[in-house]
């Protein structure tokens, strides 16, 4: 049994602090939300008051938290303070990789190892510890992180050295943010050239046009697997955190002199979404949007 400090229990760190606890393994749990607090001491953790007083006693630490400031935020206040000499840090947030370097930068200096290694999948996969987490760090890193990554997902892989995790997971969300938005624009072209949603969805889907926007996302409902379109695009994934990925990745583009007009293109599309008050439904609701 590994004593584990998890920090940040919202939508999908909630369901990963569950299967470490669930495994078997002490988990400490902080958020800001008494609520979530709640539902993590009903899958099996142990809430505590801070997020220094989770780290106190840990071997690892878990961070899954909205941005990168909120990631620095902890590491300096709590992490860098309260961690023993070789604890492992693990950060699942989705940031710029500036932040990610900079605070794995810090750890190391402190003698903790430390790698970033944010998630695909989505709430249901992070509830069905099916994640796939992209991993940045050390081969010593990923050696350690690997058996406690791999109770909360089915797939991980050392993408390279720190840093490297989150530039992985901003190039995949750019693409899946772009592949969204095509696939919103083709379903509604379909609706007005009068061809049926259910047969553009059984063509598309097994042709040229199959992605994953499209077969296990599907921004139609009743079409394919149950997705939040189903669901009036509640729950999900929020299409202001969409346009944060978009955000993270022009920006990343820019600073690395990278030309990206298609996910520009793409993000526009989200804030428009956020811009008419509909941030927080599923990004997939695009698909309504004049």
């Amino acid at each position: 049994m590994t004593t584990i400090a998890f920090i940040g229990l919202g939508h999908m760190g909630g369901g990963m602090a569950a299967n470490l606890a669930k495994a078997g393994h002490d988990v400490r749990a902080f958020d800001l939300s008494a609520a979530a607090l709640d539902t993590a001491k009903a899958n099996g953790c142990l809430p505590t008051a801070s997020a220094a007083e989770a780290i106190s006693d840990a071997e690892v630490v878990i961070t899954m938290l909205p941005a990168g400031k909120h990631v620095a935020q902890v590491y300096e206040e709590a992490i860098l303070k309260v961690a023993k000499v070789g604890v492992l840090v693990i950060d699942s947030s989705t940031i710029d990789v500036a932040t990610a370097r900079r605070v794995a930068q810090a750890a190391q200096a402190k003698g903790l190892t430390a790698v970033d290694a944010p998630v695909s999948g989505g709430i249901a996969a992070a509830a069905a510890g099916t994640l796939t987490f992209m991993v940045g760090g050390s081969a010593d890193g990923f050696e350690r992180a690997s058996p406690i990554l791999e109770l909360m997902g089915k797939t991980v892989i050392h993408a390279g050295s720190i840093g490297a995790g989150q530039a992985a997971k901003i190039c995949n969300n750019m693409i899946l943010g772009a592949t969204m938005a095509v696939t919103t624009e083709a379903f509604n072209l379909a609706a007005a050239l009068g061809l049926d949603a259910k047969a553009f969805y059984d063509i598309a889907s097994v042709s040229s046009g199959q992605s994953w926007s499209m077969t296990s996302y599907c921004p139609v409902p009743g079409v394919g697997p149950e997705t939040p379109a189903d669901q009036n695009f509640e729950g999900g994934f929020a299409g202001v955190l969409m346009l944060k990925d978009m955000r993270l990745a022009l920006d990343a583009a820019q600073a690395s002199g990278a030309s990206v007009p298609v996910a520009a293109c793409a993000a526009e599309r989200y804030q428009k979404l956020v811009d008419e008050g509909q941030g927080t439904r599923d990004f997939s609701a695009i698909i309504d949007l004049a």
